[in-house]
């Protein structure tokens, strides 16, 4: 079980400005964008920033998710995560990037887990 990344979620309207503004301070290139059309969002990532845009009301029912990692094994995790007090808010699905899930820590924290597909 190994969280490969962490990324910091930025939750905008424009993604074309985010994107500009975030490659030019990280002085990195945005390496993985998509629309989410089931969501009706549309998703950026620029090093360890996950930029998420859309609509307020699109936005809404993620904007207390405060983190996502990226993990080598999301039923791992899962799995780790019931044994320790946590609870799924969003169960497994598949996303255009490969499998996610939402969960509640023990703390209240709220962190989205993103395994990719290989």
């Amino acid at each position: 079980m190994k969280i490969k990344q962490t990324l910091n979620r930025f939750y905008v309207a424009d993604i074309e400005a985010a994107i500009d503004f975030y490659e030019k301070i990280l002085n990195q290139e945005c390496k993985l964008r998509f629309k989410y059309p089931h969501e009706d969002l549309e998703l950026a990532q620029i090093g360890n920033i996950l930029i998420l845009a859309g609509s307020n009301e699109a936005l809404k029912p993620f904007r207390d998710t405060k983190a996502t990692f990226l993990v080598d094994s999301i039923i791992d995790f899962k799995n780790f995560l019931l044994n320790n007090g946590a609870t799924v808010i969003r169960d497994l699905k598949t996303v255009p990037t490969g499998m996610n899930m939402t969960v509640k820590h023990l703390d209240g924290t709220i962190v989205e887990y993103v395994e990719h597909h290989n």
